[in-house]
């Protein structure tokens, strides 16, 4: 196994001893001393040990990896030892910051080059070159003449380039890989990126010494596996820089009572408004595109004097390239007052000086609500500074948590996935242009990748049987692309377009497209939808699109099939596909509050005493402290209070039809996984017209016939699996998955001899492939891999089997109450489905009336009770 160490911080004098003179005193023109990270950083990369460095944003690690191996090519430009070659690869997940990195280490070597040129010392020219997926062919023809010798790249482009013909040469005694933005990377383009170092450590004749940055992120032992990969022989230091930088943040409500006041919306914005006028630069993330246009729109309407056109902007990915860059340009530039993105601007791209983070909402975690409030205070010695803006009860108590563990350095933990089949069908592909290998030589080196390390070698050998073929696929147009001799074991690719073909379609971001909605057996257009928002939807969902509702029959290739709905109630709004789900960590933290809370409340502790415990260990002046304790009292007084031991679960009837509400607070992920294991079984027990409903604090189930006590019976730790796979098996959600994969496998060519495949095309040739497939065999790879993306990492199948045995072994105690309307924890949840109907203002006097029931109730129980 690989071993992990500890960094230690090493002394400035240590450092300055292996600094050439001209870098040094290019250095200290620039800065005072080195810092925390560098004193760390510099010197395990010029002993040439491998290390992963995780520190706040602004942390100088940018500067840290490349001092080093700046150093080290200044030494030898001076004794004209520079070879045609690359030493050093960079890369990040982000085209952006890979024009920023360029612009960063062009300029320090420009300005060494000037030292050295004023100091009569001769220099060769230290080159540097991008290649990413916009790199012009006249761009990647020069740099095959003269390869630079650092290369920033992301990681498709790294990939391209160990399977390309000629600029592969270049790579063959690379001595430094940095891989930026590690915390990104829990996806299948960290599965993809795993498998290309591990290539990359094959292609080098000498071992690239691998130099790992990240924010704060944990658990940062999986990490360093990741990075370095499984092998006894490997070493990996792994440092933890602290720099104890102050953050300013804070929860802020823009009314006193949240509950009561029908103005909240209004005064949102006077109180965004205020805040942007006492900032020089403000970034506002909201959780959606949608979002983002609305608040852009409203200030300016509001404000038109006060935030003029070129004072606001907004930034999202659905923008053009060329749109984001040009708002990137005037961020650093400092021409903007405000900027209002979803997610896009999240990573560490630099954008110049911004002073004040706005988040309207929850970030869902706090690794994210750091990165957030990191984009302000960029500079070392800056307080970065946050505002969290909730209109809501749950998302106030949320955002509250999220502090307490930003404040106490709590970070969620993230996690990469494990053996993606349709990933390595694309790199082995990659590998076998790259030479002929021996079966167990392919196996051993797979192996020693961290997303691959637990690979068996019948998922291997399922892989080869259907890349050489053997599944008899041809009928349908996929062909063999790789050849195998059972004899020798010998590997190797097949056919003249291999190379093109390979690089044409690699890559593992799924294209996205949007749906047309047309009625059913008319083919009457009504509009469009996202895809991903589609693949969020099951059969039977009711939504809302141009103000009115529609219940989803089926769909045809790129076409969803509806009648109007007029009796049934929404159950999935339009927002749903793009908010971030809450992390299982904080879910956890959350829940544990709760319980603090409730026995305080059965305690009979005294108001005061509460709010004293809610301020001090929430870390909230007394006005939020006093909402949430009034939130908590209601609560618990109307019904009681669910909690990390307690999975309370509501029965209520509306309008004829039963309702049961499981307050499960563990995110929308695992709620996702337990509200389908319920919905099928319930169904199976004779449940019908089955209705489901999730949020992040809870899900919803109605229809009639509901055997809840049967279904808790028959759900355990060891079925719930095969229950999903069941549930899932016939869902629209598989299918599309399953076209993803297909694509990532390149069962399905996005593009062959210079034409593009639309998603629509891609879409009906992955329903063909899908029966054909399935007829052959129900466990062919890349329909098993589909089946674990679903339940890996749509869903969140591990920490639902965490739940499930929890509540098994007694951790968790279930309790099923009835109640004639729902309880205040579960308001939003039944809310959520009508936001599309429902003014905002509405919904404010929905939520008011609810409050007054509630209290209706509270007082009259407390009368029953004298």
């Amino acid at each position: 196994m690989t071993k992990i160490l500890k960094a230690r911080e090493r002394n400035a004098e240590e450092i300055k001893k292996i600094l050439h003179p001209i870098v040094k005193e290019w250095f200290f023109s620039k800065f005072k001393e080195f810092s925390l990270t560098q004193k760390y950083g510099v010197l395990p990369i010029w002993e040439r040990k491998n290390i992963l460095i995780s520190a706040e944003t602004g942390g100088t690690k940018t500067l840290t990896a490349f001092l080093s191996i700046l150093n080290y090519l200044v030494h030898l430009a001076e004794k004209q030892k520079l070879e045609d070659k690359v030493y050093a690869v960079y890369t990040s997940p982000l085209k952006a910051l890979s024009n920023d990195i360029h612009k960063n280490l062009i300029e320090p070597l420009k300005e060494i080059e000037e030292i050295a040129e004023k100091k009569g010392v001769k220099l060769q020219k230290i080159r540097v070159g991008l290649r990413t997926g916009d790199t012009t062919p006249s761009e990647r023809t020069k740099m095959l003449k003269n390869p630079p010798h650092i290369l920033i790249t992301t990681p498709e482009s790294l990939a391209i380039i160990l399977s390309s013909k000629n600029f592969v040469k270049h790579m063959n005694s690379v001595e430094f890989c940095i891989v930026d933005e590690i915390h990104s990377l829990d996806n299948k383009r960290g599965a993809h990126l795993s498998l290309t170092l591990e290539r990359l450590n094959e292609i080098s004749s000498q071992w690239p010494v691998k130099i790992g940055l990240s924010a704060t992120i944990e658990p940062m032992e999986e990490v360093a596996l990741f990075l370095v990969g499984i092998d006894n022989s490997r070493k990996i230091e792994i440092a933890r820089v602290v720099l104890n930088k102050k953050i300013d943040v804070e929860v802020l409500t823009p009314v006193k009572n949240i509950i009561e006041d029908e103005e909240i919306h209004h005064k949102m914005y006077e109180l965004i408004y205020k805040l942007v006028k006492q900032h020089k630069t403000t970034l506002i993330f909201t959780n959606t595109r949608s979002a983002t246009e609305r608040v852009v729109n409203f200030l300016k309407e509001k404000f038109p004097t006060e935030i003029g056109e070129e004072d606001i902007a907004a930034h999202h990915s659905s923008l053009s390239k060329k749109h984001r860059f040009e708002i990137e340009e005037k961020l650093r530039q400092g021409k903007l007052k405000v900027v209002v993105c979803s997610t896009s601007l999240e990573l560490g791209i630099d954008i110049g000086y911004i002073d004040l983070v706005i988040m309207l909402g929850s970030p869902k975690s706090s690794s994210r609500a750091l990165q957030r409030i990191g984009r302000s205070g960029h500079k070392l010695h800056e307080i970065p500074k946050g505002r969290f803006i909730v209109l809501d009860r749950d998302d106030l108590v949320e955002c509250c948590i999220i502090q307490k563990e930003i404040t106490e350095r709590k970070i969620n933990k993230i996690k990469f996935p494990k053996n993606c089949l349709d990933v390595l069908s694309q790199q082995i592909f990659g590998m076998a242009i790259h030479k002929v290998w021996h079966e167990e030589e392919l196996f051993n080196l797979i192996k020693k990748s961290y997303c691959y390390h637990e690979l068996t070698r019948k998922d291997f050998l399922d892989v080869i049987s259907y890349l050489s073929g053997e599944y008899s696929l041809e009928k349908n147009h996929v062909y063999g692309k790789i050849w195998y001799d059972p004899k020798t074991k010998q590997i190797g690719k097949r056919g003249k377009l291999a190379r093109v073909i390979y690089l044409t379609n690699l890559g593992t971001i799924p294209e996205e497209s949007y749906i047309n909605v047309k009625i059913a057996g008319s083919d009457e257009f009504i509009g469009v939808i996202d895809e991903t928002f589609l693949s969020r939807m099951k059969q039977g969902d009711v939504f809302v699109l141009g103000g009115k509702k529609y219940l989803y029959r089926y769909t045809r290739g790129m076409n969803l099939y509806v009648t109007p709905e007029i009796k049934r109630n929404p159950t999935i709004p339009s927002w749903f596909s793009e908010m971030l789900p809450l992390s299982f960590d904080s879910a956890l933290e959350i829940n544990k509050f709760r319980k603090l809370m409730r026995k305080k409340l059965e305690l009979g502790h005294s108001k005061e005493k509460i709010l004293n415990f809610i301020k001090s260990y929430l870390y909230v002046p007394k006005e939020t402290a006093e909402a949430i304790y009034n939130y908590f009292l209601e609560q618990h007084s109307f019904l009681e209070i669910p909690h990390e031991n307690l999975f309370l679960i509501e029965k209520f009837n509306d309008q004829g039809k039963k309702y049961l509400i499981f307050h499960s607070l563990y995110g929308r992920r695992v709620n996702d996984a337990l509200s389908r294991a319920f919905g099928y079984v319930i169904g199976l027990l004779g449940g019908r017209d089955i209705e489901i409903g999730i949020s992040d604090n809870g899900f919803y189930i109605s229809g009639e016939k509901m055997m809840i006590n049967r279904a808790l019976k028959e759900i355990n730790e060891k079925n719930i699996e095969e229950i999903l796979k069941e549930a899932i098996e016939r869902t629209d959600v598989l299918v599309r998955r399953f076209r993803h994969c297909a694509v990532r496998a390149l069962m399905i060519l996005r593009s062959y001899k210079g034409k593009s495949k639309s998603v629509g095309r891609q879409q009906l040739k992955s329903h063909f492939l899908f029966s054909t497939v399935k007829k052959i065999s129900k466990e062919f790879p890349i329909l098993r891999e589909a089946r674990r993306e679903v339940l890996e990492d749509l869903m969140d199948l591990e920490n639902a089997k965490k739940v499930i045995s929890w509540i098994e072994k007694g951790k968790i105690k279930v309790k099923i109450l009835d109640t004639e309307i729902p309880s205040p924890f579960a308001l939003n949840l039944i809310l959520q489905g009508h936001s599309d109907l429902i003014r905002i203002e509405d919904k404010q006097a929905f939520l008011k009336r609810m409050h007054e029931l509630h209290l209706q109730k509270i007082l009259k129980k407390a009368e029953e009770n004298e």
